[in-house]
């Protein structure tokens, strides 16, 4: 009994030797496939490498107008590197005809960009033709010497035309003085020409309404004059009603400050907003 008992100790203690080389294959068969994916890794495209190199040598050398910094040195690609005035690209490209959308989409479809989408288009033309606008404005404006009168400026709604009430109106009323017709008349010439949306607003100072007036306070008086405006655009000037809207702020919307003789002359006015329709 005793010496089968040594036997079946002397067996299990063999097997018991041999199982660190399941752990060692393991660890190398691991460290062969680290190693294997390593290289994989570390291989480079030559081709595209190649592309790659060559373009920036054809840059450098397009951009510095002589030779190409790259030229000759071996530091970045190798003395094989073929010169930058051998390489097609080196050739002057044949220059684009300009696109249907103008001189922007001709440029972009030289350069490899994408063509202008529409939108991007029609937001450009918007641009033009608001900046065309506000240069006409401002030659009328100086032409007749109303600087004082009309103010122009471009603001991220569109731009805004700001009319004086002096210019406008007589005190307190809301009926046009007959010689501001002659400058409405020029603004609607201008925004016949225009597919977008036109606003007018009444904007008064913080003074009350006196009681000989005709109107219970500045919000009756500052929609009256936006909408006197607005008459003479849709019903003289015969323009698409669509196009417009108005609204009287009264003197929440003041553009100075109400403690002042000034400041008061310069709240109440009516701004004309040609919106911008489109936003980059």
């Amino acid at each position: 009994m005793r010496q089968r008992q040594r036997g079946s100790r002397k067996s299990g203690s063999g097997e018991g030797k041999d199982r660190w080389m399941i752990t060692y294959a393991d660890l190398i068969t691991l460290l062969l496939i680290f190693f294997v994916i390593m290289y994989a890794m570390s291989r480079l495209d030559t081709e595209k490498y190649k592309s790659v190199t060559e373009s920036l040598q054809f840059s450098f050398h397009n951009s510095s107008g002589g030779k190409s910094v790259l030229e000759g040195n071996p530091g970045l690609t190798g003395s094989d590197i073929p010169n930058a005035t051998d390489h097609p690209a080196a050739s002057p490209a044949p220059s684009a005809s300009p696109a249907p959308g103008g001189a922007d989409s001709g440029d972009k479809a030289a350069s490899g960009d994408p063509p202008l989408t529409e939108r991007e288009l029609a937001f450009r033309q918007q641009e033009e033709q608001l900046a065309n606008l506000m240069k006409m404005i401002k030659q009328y404006v100086q032409e007749n010497h109303l600087d004082n009168q009309i103010f122009v400026a471009d603001k991220p709604q569109g731009i805004a035309i700001t009319l004086s009430d002096q210019f406008l109106f007589d005190t307190g009323k809301a009926a046009l003085k007959p010689g501001s017709g002659k400058t409405l008349s020029k603004l609607g010439s201008l925004f016949s020409n225009l597919d977008t949306k036109i606003s007018i607003e009444g904007h008064t100072d913080n003074q009350p309404i006196v009681h000989s007036s005709q109107y219970k306070d500045n919000w009756e008086l500052s929609g009256a004059r936006a909408l006197s405006v607005l008459r003479y655009f849709i019903d003289t000037m015969h323009l698409d009603a669509n196009n417009f809207q108005y609204a009287g702020y009264a003197d929440t919307h003041p553009a100075a400050d109400n403690s002042t003789a000034a400041g008061r002359q310069k709240n109440r006015r009516v701004e004309i907003t040609v919106l911008r329709q489109l936003q980059q």
